[in-house]
């Protein structure tokens, strides 16, 4: 059976991961703090589902650190990976508290949630969108960068190979002239 480990210190926010996350699967974080999950609520003491992307098949999506879920919710999905599905038990205090959240979850309501992180990913228009589309351009950059250097060796290589003709043909004039003097010297003698 799996591990069940105490997110909060006091037992009030208990996960047990029931299937593991790929090897190297990205992990919220303040860089990708925006998260998709989908997700079953019960009540632990009745069983009784309050809530469920996945009746549906939908996705909640929120950014973690804002306050727009439970304290539950921003404790346990930190330190989930994409791909992994986890079941997270609430205490009351990490959850809708004394007072509940009527009519659906009574005051003072342990809850239990199965949870699957789709995704996480950064806000819009974060400085690491605006990082990724720099670092595209650079690349693009160095491409362009390296295009060039290569016409250039191949430019300076047509150069060499007519200088290197250029200079066997003066060698062969010379080597010429200098066998064509001395034979027309001999040549005219004769006529």
């Amino acid at each position: 059976m799996a591990q069940e480990i105490d997110l909060s210190g006091d037992g009030g926010v208990l996960k047990t991961v029931l299937q593991q996350a790929k090897s190297g699967a990205l992990v919220p974080s303040e860089e990708l703090p925006v998260v998709d999950l989908q997700y079953e609520g019960v009540l632990a003491e009745t069983g009784q589902v309050f809530d469920s992307t996945r009746e549906d098949n939908t996705i909640f999506t929120f950014e973690l650190g804002t306050g727009s879920v439970i304290k539950a919710w921003e404790i346990a999905v930190k330190t989930m990976k994409v791909g992994e599905v986890s079941r997270v038990t609430c205490k009351p205090e990490y959850a809708y508290g004394k007072s509940g959240s009527p009519p659906d979850i009574p005051e003072d309501a342990t809850l239990v949630f199965e949870m699957e992180l789709l995704g996480c990913k950064p806000r819009k228009g974060s400085t690491l969108d605006s990082m990724a589309t720099e670092k595209a351009k650079l690349e693009e950059l160095r491409k362009q960068r390296e295009e060039v250097a290569a016409k250039k060796e191949e430019e300076k290589k047509k150069r060499e190979e007519a200088k290197a003709t250029a200079a066997a043909r003066i060698q062969a004039k010379l080597e010429a002239k200098k066998g064509g003097g001395k034979g027309g010297g001999k040549s005219k003698g004769h006529k």
